[in-house]
């Protein structure tokens, strides 16, 4: 209780880089960050490299009052400063302290780290990597150009995806708190995009999932000698079922539907017992199992947090990448692979001179990475402080760039091959888009390769493993970003609440499972999460960029990594990212999508209902600011500037104690 903080031997010489203790204080080399005086009572920071007002950077912009000090009631050269007023340091840490800065100092304790470095590269790439890289781009990517796509879609890469990216990880590492206590330490006025990021997450939760429960019907279905969507035997087949693989000589015509067409929308689907979204018919006990199973699978995997599913993403983040590797080398084996590999690369260069190329790119680079979700926030917080956030940033987005390209030639050597078969065009063969690319035509190719089963059990073991991790983080965006709100209720109890979660995902699902569900899950895909991501993450940039300010932000990145981010990560922050995000959201508002699936064209009051089911999550914006400006006290200028001014200090590491930022 009485030895001091400092040891009483002097220390002669320091080490670049390490702290050392001099005349009694604890001093930070070589650019001095925190002092620790024991008759100070106080944590000090010290001035700035460049001049700047001395902040450690919780981005705390109230005015500053310069004391020349240095503890022992001498002068030095350099200046320590000290906060004018409104907050105070929660940490007091000398010979000296108080009952209550002891309290406050027991009470701080350590948060949840990752046991591994790539155990968080893994969990980040898994997330990144999802469905959406096998299915959605391939297709994107033929429908706008081929090769020419990759053009825009590396330019939207390189100055609005990889920034976004990055500024999520330095913004969660840096603070470490999930997506909604976050705001308090950056624009408190804004903390409403946290509430809104995880209605967002359980939006996508509730139809996403059942996405997976498909890929698992499939999986136990592909456990027979043969598979069953390889003949017209079956007695959910029709008699326009043709099965052109068949050894006799068969004629396809325009009523003709494969066998995997009927066993995908009659057997797993049954969406011909459904009239559509008016009548979406009953449940499918089927699904319900295959979903229960996967909701089972997905709680004992993160009830504990990220040392489990951490651990669990070794499986999840690397299976699929032997799966695309063996799928991939046969798919190059097969007769008329290359017409696909041809028609998925070959250069339309006209279409760069159309602007929804170009808005297809920007949603595709934005989609694919993620930012926006929580998510990113989340698993950043628990890493270690001066973890390398700007490698992993960059590392991470490579590796899900170059995994949707590869997943193009695992795709389209199939398509070609399935065009050989069919003896027709390419395009006529890759007409499905979306999920039935996967579950049609892909399985289709695969019923009719030699070993059919074995490939099978690989390919929809791969979607599982792709749709998983997908899950965990999506799930992990919203548990962190409550426990960090609420620790007092949830932060002991963090099993029981994932619990209570994984049951509201489930029954929230349930629409999803009814005969109808592939109706409800389209519309959630294209209206519940696309338009209210892009306006968060919109929202996001501005407050980080503009409200509390590039240059404090810079500072953060420069106190976790030790070099502040260069002019093109500034203008891409302040400027190119923010005009990207406004353009596609723009671009999809005033030209929204006309859906339509299988046979059935949503009418227009669907349209009505996923505006709306959009707008229930962007709406907690507003209504939180409106919210924050009643309740804080003075007049309508000084509400405006104690809601935008960082109301909490950010804690740095220091050593074996947590400082607060100030």
């Amino acid at each position: 209780e009485t030895e001091p903080l400092t040891s009483k031997k002097d220390v002669s010489d320091c080490n670049e880089g390490e702290d050392c203790k001099e005349n009694g204080l604890l001093v930070r080399n070589p650019k001095s960050a925190l002092r620790l005086v024991e008759d100070g009572n106080k944590v000090h920071p010290s001035q700035g490299e460049k001049g700047e007002a001395a902040q450690i950077s919780n981005g705390y912009s109230g005015v500053q009052s310069s004391v020349p000090c240095n503890g022992m009631g001498e002068v030095e050269d350099a200046q320590c400063t000290a906060p004018a007023a409104t907050t105070t340091t929660t940490t007091t840490t000398s010979t000296t302290c108080g009952a209550e800065g002891q309290q406050q100092l027991m009470e701080l304790e350590d948060r949840e780290t990752w046991s591994k470095k790539i155990d968080f590269l893994l969990s980040v790439i898994g997330y990144a990597v999802d469905l959406g890289n096998v299915w959605r781009f391939p297709y994107i990517c033929y429908q706008n150009g081929g090769g020419a796509f990759l053009i825009p879609y590396t330019i939207m890469a390189i100055f609005g995806g990889i920034p976004l990216f990055y500024m999520e990880l330095a913004l969660g590492q840096y603070h470490r708190n999930g997506c909604i206590s976050i705001w308090r330490k950056i624009c408190p006025i804004f903390k409403g995009i946290g509430f809104a990021i995880c209605i967002i997450d359980l939006y996508v939760a509730s139809y996403y999932n059942t996405i997976m429960a498909w890929a698992f019907y499939y999986l136990v279905s592909s456990f027979t000698a043969e598979l069953p969507w390889t003949s017209c035997t079956n007695a959910w087949n029709t008699g326009n079922c043709t099965n052109y693989f068949s050894k006799d000589n068969v004629s396809w015509s325009p009523h003709s539907i494969s066998p995997a067409e009927e066993f995908y929308t009659r057997q797993v689907l049954q969406v011909h017992r459904s009239n559509g979204l008016d009548d979406l018919g009953g449940i499918s006990w089927q699904l319900t199992l295959c979903l229960l199973l996967i909701f089972t699978i997905v709680y004992f995997s993160i009830w504990k947090g990220v040392k489990t599913s951490g651990k669990v993403v070794w499986v999840t983040a690397t299976f699929p990448y032997i799966i695309l590797f063996i799928l991939l080398v046969r798919g190059a084996t097969l007769p008329g692979a290359w017409r696909g590999v041809l028609y998925y690369l070959k250069p339309d260069w006209q279409k760069l001179l159309a602007t929804e190329v170009w808005v297809d790119a920007a949603a595709q680079i934005f989609f694919s990475l993620g930012p926006g979700f929580g998510v990113l926030l989340a698993y950043a917080s628990y890493n270690k402080f001066h973890n390398n956030c700007y490698q992993d940033a960059l590392v991470t987005s490579t590796v899900n760039c170059v995994t949707s390209f590869v997943s193009g030639f695992v795709i389209f050597t199939v398509l070609g091959y399935m065009a050989e078969m069919r003896n027709e065009d390419v395009s006529e063969v890759a007409k499905d888009t979306g999920p039935s690319l996967l579950f049609i035509t892909y399985a289709e190719a695969i019923a009719n390769m030699p070993a059919s089963t074995f490939f099978a059990i690989i390919f929809f073991l791969m979607l599982l493993t792709l749709g998983l991790d997908s899950t965990f983080a999506g799930l992990e965006g919203v548990i962190t970003g409550v426990l960090d709100e609420f620790p007092h209720v949830w932060s002991k109890r963090r099993e029981l609440f994932v619990l209570g979660l994984i049951i509201v995902c489930f029954l929230g699902s349930l629409a999803t499972l009814t005969f109808g569900g592939a109706y409800v899950v389209k519309l959630f895909e294209e209206y519940a999460t696309g338009p209210a991501v892009l306006t968060v993450v919109f929202l996001e940039a501005v407050a980080v960029a503009w409200f509390y300010g590039i240059t404090q932000f810079c500072n953060d990145v420069k106190e976790m990594l030790g070099f502040t981010p260069g002019w093109y990560w500034r203008v891409c922050w302040v400027a190119i990212s923010p005009i990207f995000l406004l353009f596609v959201t723009c671009s999809f508002l005033s030209n929204p999508p006309e859906l339509r699936l299988f046979e059935y064209n949503y009418p227009f009051w669907t349209t009505v209902v996923g505006y709306c089911i959009g707008t229930s999550s962007v709406i907690c914006i507003p209504i939180y600011m409106a919210y924050r400006l009643i309740i804080t006290p003075g007049t309508l200028k000084e509400r405006i500037l104690k809601s935008i001014t960082p109301e909490t200090a950010t804690e740095i590491p220091f050593g074996d104690i947590r400082m607060n930022a100030v």
